[in-house]
C-alpha cells in the first residue's frame, strides 16, 4: 500500500500544547510561565497560542504540526483522556481547534493528532459508570477488571492500568463495543479534516486485526491521512503496508546521538535508545544502510526522525550543552530518509532533563541560542529547496573513524553530506566539481577537509 504523498516533503514540529504559548484569549495559567515546570501544574498554553506563532514555525520551514493529546482530560499532558470527542476547554475547545486547523491549512501546514487508544483517564464516562455500578454496569466489559468494587485511588485498584497505574485504566480492545467506539473516534476526527494520527504505544493493543481495521476505515475517508505509530526500535512488523505509514524513528535518531557522541549517559538510563555508547562511522553507516534495506523506501521516508521528545530529556541537555554536537545530529536527520522532527523549543536551545523538566514553557522572551536557531533555520531551508534530500537515492561516500559521508541523488541534483564527529580535522575524498551548499568545509582538488565537529552539505557535479 502507498503512503501519503506529502509526507516525504514534511518537516515536523512536535508541540506539547500547555507549554508552547498562551494566546491573548487564554485564561490565566496556574503556574508562572517562566517558572520551572511541575508534574501536575498547568501553564495555560492553548491552541490559539499556536495560531499566534505560526510565523515562527514557517520561519523554520515547518509544514506539519504534531500535537500531543488535545482531548478533554485531567492532566497537563492529556494522556488521561475523559472524552475523545471534545477538545479540552483549557486549550480553547472546539472553536479554537477549528481555527487552528483552518489557519494551518491556509498556510499549507498539516495537522497530526495524538491518539491514545490503549488507556483512558479515571474520568472517562464508561469507567465512571463501572466505578459507580460495578458488574451491573453496561460498560463492565470495556476494561480489564480483576475484581469488584473498583478502587481507582488505591494501590491495588482491581483492574489493569497502563504501566500498572490506576490513573490510566486500560481499555479491553477485544470487546467489540470498545473496538467500534475507538474506530468511530478515529473516523470522527478524520472527517473533521485532520491530516494524520500519531498512535501512542500501539504495541499495547494486541487485539488481532485492530490496527488493520483502523487503517482501512480512516483511509476510506481520506486516503492521504497519515498514520504513524510510536515504535522506538525495529518497526518492521508495523510497516508491512496494512497498519502504519511510518513510525517514530528513534532508532535512527538514537544512533545519530551515539555516533556524534558526548551523550550524558546518566540522563539516558531509562530511555529506550537502541545504543548509548559511542559508535564509529563504519558502525553508523552500516546501521543506516541496514535500515534502508530493512524498511521499504516509502515507509522509511514516511517515518518521523526523532532524537528527543516530551518522553526524554531535551537534546541540548543530552549532549551536555554542546551546540556543535546538536547541530551535527540535526544535519544527519535533515539529510537522511524520513521527516525531521523538532520538539518545541529545541530550536532555541531550551534545556531540560526528565519529566517534568523537559516540558518547560517556551521562552518567547528569550534568551535564545542563536547558533542552534540559525542552524535549524538554514537546514530547514536547505531541505525545502533540495528535492534530492527528500526523494533522492542514498550512496555511501566515506566511513572511517570520525568521518562519514553519503550522497543523495535525484535526477540532475546530487548532494554530498559530510560529517566529522571527532576533535581533529578529517579529509575525505571527492570527485569532480564541488560547491559548498551548507556548513563549513575546505574544498580542495580531490578532497574536502572538515574541521573538528564540523558538517557540510556539498553540491557535487
Amino acid at each position: 500500500m502507498s503512503v501519503p504523498s506529502w509526507v516525504r516533503d514534511a518537516i515536523v514540529y512536535l508541540i506539547f500544547p500547555d507549554r508552547f504559548a498562551r494566546s491573548q484569549a487564554a485564561a490565566p495559567g496556574l503556574e508562572p510561565w517562566d517558572a520551572p515546570p511541575t508534574r501536575h501544574g498547568y501553564k495555560g498554553g492553548d491552541l490559539l497560542g499556536i495560531v499566534e506563532h505560526l510565523d515562527h514555525l514557517e520561519d523554520l520551514s515547518v509544514n506539519t504540526l504534531c500535537l500531543t493529546p488535545v482531548f478533554r482530560a485531567t492532566a497537563n499532558h492529556r494522556y488521561h483522556t475523559h472524552d475523545f470527542f471534545e477538545i479540552d476547554p483549557l486549550l480553547g475547545g472546539r472553536a479554537a481547534f477549528d481555527t487552528l486547523l483552518e489557519r494551518c491549512h491556509a498556510r499549507g501546514i498539516r495537522l497530526v493528532l495524538d491518539g491514545v487508544f490503549d488507556h483512558v483517564g479515571r474520568g472517562f464516562h464508561p469507567f465512571v459508570d463501572v466505578v459507580e455500578n460495578g458488574s451491573d454496569s453496561p460498560y463492565a466489559s470495556w476494561f480489564r477488571i480483576h475484581d469488584f468494587p473498583l478502587r481507582p485511588y488505591e494501590s491495588n485498584p482491581g483492574y489493569d492500568g497502563w504501566a500498572g497505574l490506576g490513573a490510566l485504566p486500560r481499555l479491553n480492545t477485544d470487546e467489540p463495543a470498545v473496538r467500534e467506539y475507538l474506530m468511530t473516534v478515529a473516523e470522527h476526527w478524520a472527517r473533521a479534516g485532520i491530516d494524520g494520527w500519531r498512535w501512542d504505544t500501539p504495541a499495547e493493543i494486541r487485539t488481532p486485526g485492530f490496527w488493520e481495521e483502523l487503517r482501512s476505515r480512516v483511509k476510506a475517508i481520506n486516503p492521504e491521512l497519515y498514520l504513524v505509530g510510536e515504535v522506538w526500535t525495529d518497526a518492521s512488523e508495523w510497516l508491512r503496508g496494512d497498519r502504519f505509514d511510518g513510525t517514530t524513528n528513534y532508532w535512527f535518531g538514537g544512533h545519530a546521538l551515539a555516533f556524534v557522541g558526548g551523550l550524558d549517559l546518566s540522563l539516558c538510563e531509562d530511555i529506550d535508545y537502541p545504543v548509548k555508547h559511542p559508535v564509529d562511522a563504519v558502525a553508523f553507516a552500516e546501521f543506516a544502510e541496514g535500515l534502508i534495506a530493512r524498511y521499504s523506501d516509502n515507509h522509511l521516508a514516511a517515518s518521523l526522525v526523532l532524537d528527543a521528545s516530551h518522553d526524554t530529556p531535551r537534546i541540548l541537555s543530552l549532549m551536555q550543552g554542546r551546540a556543535d554536537r546538536v547541530i551535527l545530529v540535526k544535519l544527519l536527520e535533515y539529510t537522511f530518509f524520513g521527516a525531521p522532527t523538532l520538539y518545541y523549543g529545541e530550536e532555541v536551545g531550551l534545556l531540560g532533563e526528565g519529566d517534568p523538566d523537559c516540558r518547560a514553557g517556551f521562552p518567547w522572551q528569550g534568551p535564545w541560542h542563536t547558533q542552534i536557531h540559525d542552524a535549524l533555520r538554514s537546514l530547514g531551508a536547505l531541505r525545502r529547496r533540495s528535492p534530492a534530500l527528500r526523494h533522492g537515492e542514498y550512496r555511501r561516500l566515506f566511513a572511517q573513524g570520525a568521518g562519514y559521508a553519503f550522497s543523495r541523488k535525484l535526477e540532475g541534483e546530487r548532494l554530498g553530506v559530510f560529517v566529522n564527529v571527532g576533535d581533529e580535522a578529517v579529509a575525505m575524498p571527492i570527485e569532480g566539481q564541488a560547491t559548498l551548499e551548507w556548513g563549513r568545509a575546505d574544498i580542495r582538488p580531490g578532497e574536502v577537509v572538515l574541521p573538528a565537529r564540523g558538517g557540510a552539505v556539498i553540491r557535487l557535479d
